[in-house]
């Protein structure tokens, strides 16, 4: 019962942009939360382990392509999984292809998960994503302690263990980062629209990737940092459109009627007096 109450309430406040602090919280929950570093560039030095336990540092992943980063641990008895199952379902409608528009790293902050833990899961997960894609652009990584440390507090995430569940405690995020490293969007919770991913993508690899239709949505969506949503501006627009034409066609009116009294005026000086 404890852990599916953590669920709840970390999904909820998960999409806060602050460490979730304050006494209205249990013990269990202090401090956990997603604190939003949006333009930091990550530790690409840091080692992590890949599937078949080579150390390889992070940066292997970046330089062409965005990353969309997916911090899990892999034998999460609840969490992880619904993040990891809301990955799959966001970027399976997408045109854009792993491994060719983009990658995908997950990393466990668990470090006494191995390699065998990472393949089991990315062989799941890249399973349900398609059967007949592969592997390729899933990466699914372990660390020490100390890396773990050092890339999670790089990008905000605040989590703990607790030794009584033996489960940690965390929220639910995923991020989407340039291919230099830099952090460009934090979308929370274990959802995630294929809409926000897609243009998160297209907007972090700098128009690299996405059609011409891609790169003009962006124009009529706008990133909203504290609901890490993509929202509408083209109502906005067409909203201050729309006033800014009727301001126009009231001071166009009011001209013309100031013409018409002025004219007006001037008909009746030239009417003689008899």
């Amino acid at each position: 019962m404890k852990c599916v109450f953590a669920f709840v309430l970390l999904i909820v406040f998960g999409a806060d942009s602050k460490a979730v602090t304050g006494p209205q919280l249990p013990p269990s929950l202090q401090n956990i939360g997603i604190e939003q570093r949006l333009n930091v560039t990550i530790p690409l030095s840091t080692i992590f382990r890949d599937e078949q336990g080579v150390e390889v540092p992070l940066g292997r992943y970046f330089e062409r392509r965005p990353v969309l980063l997916v911090p899990v641990y892999y034998t999460c008895p609840m969490l992880c999984s619904q993040v990891l199952s809301g990955v799959v379902a966001g970027l399976r409608p997408l045109s854009l292809v792993p491994g060719h528009d983009f990658e995908i790293v997950a990393f466990s902050f668990n470090p006494s998960e191995t390699p065998a833990d990472a393949t089991r899961e990315r062989n799941l997960y890249t399973r349900r994503y398609s059967t007949r894609a592969g592997i390729a652009g899933w990466h699914f990584l372990t660390g020490t302690a100390a890396s773990i440390k050092t890339l999670t507090d790089a990008i905000g995430f605040h989590y703990r263990y607790d030794a009584k569940l033996k489960i940690f405690v965390h929220g639910s995020a995923v991020m989407i980062l340039t291919p230099d490293g830099k952090i460009s969007r934090y979308f929370y919770g274990v959802e995630y629209e294929p809409k926000d991913l897609k243009l998160g993508l297209v907007e972090a690899s700098n128009g690299k990737i996405g059609s011409l239709a891609d790169q003009i949505l962006l124009f009529c969506y706008h990133y909203d940092p504290t609901t890490a949503k993509y929202t509408t501006t083209v109502l906005a627009i067409l909203r201050m459109a729309a006033v800014l034409t009727l301001v126009l066609m009231l001071i166009g009116f009011f001209f013309y009627w100031r013409m018409e009294r002025n004219r007006g005026g001037m008909h009746l000086r030239e009417v003689p007096h008899r």
